[in-house]
């Protein structure tokens, strides 16, 4: 993927910071044409536009009709950052929701992707249980405002930003812009 490329070329830390993105989608989800309804939003020509950005960025897609509450993946996401393996969980709640098109509101998916992702099934249940990470997300989601964010993806490095999926050039060009330059063994080139 684009942003592990620029991870590895320039020696950066990537942070995931999370957003509200419909935050009143209900538990069992809403079709995507419901939540859409009446503003001018073009479902289709939205699904040919992801279908072209995963296919050149290699990545599996399937075209969906539902979309769900992505808050419960947001705490669990948060808390398995915390892991040495943790990083994993992105590519896996990815896979779900835009390959296989799970319900990733739903705590037993989550749990089952957990363990998928080689984090511990229990572990994930009581944190998803207690919501333990609530209060991490809503820093997340009070930092996603604070910084204007108005959609995903948004990529921010210092006081600059992009917003929605990007070429690896114009993402290179903003981590420069502020300094980034690429290492080899750690050492700057």
């Amino acid at each position: 993927m684009r942003t592990d490329r620029l991870v590895a070329t320039y020696g950066l830390n990537l942070v995931w910071t999370h957003f509200p993105l419909h935050p009143e989608t209900p538990a069992e989800g809403i079709e995507l044409t419901k939540l859409f309804a009446g503003r001018n939003f073009d479902v289709e020509a939205a699904q040919d536009r992801m279908e072209r950005l995963m296919a050149a960025e290699g990545l599996p897609f399937t075209r969906r009709t539902k979309t769900y509450n992505s808050r419960l993946a947001q705490e669990l996401a948060k808390w398995a950052e915390t892991k040495p393996e943790g990083q994993g969980i992105h590519y896996a709640l990815f896979r779900a929701y835009f390959v296989d098109g799970r319900n990733i509101g739903n705590p037993e998916v989550l749990v089952e992707l957990a363990g998928q992702a080689g984090l511990p099934a229990d572990e994930a249940r009581k944190v998803l249980e207690e919501r333990s990470f609530s209060p991490a997300v809503d820093r997340d989601w009070a930092r996603s405002r604070e910084l204007g964010v108005t959609g995903v993806p948004t990529f921010v490095t210092g006081r600059f930003g992009a917003v929605g999926a990007q070429p690896y050039e114009e993402m290179e060009r903003l981590v420069r812009h502020v300094g980034a330059v690429p290492v080899v063994g750690g050492e700057p080139v």
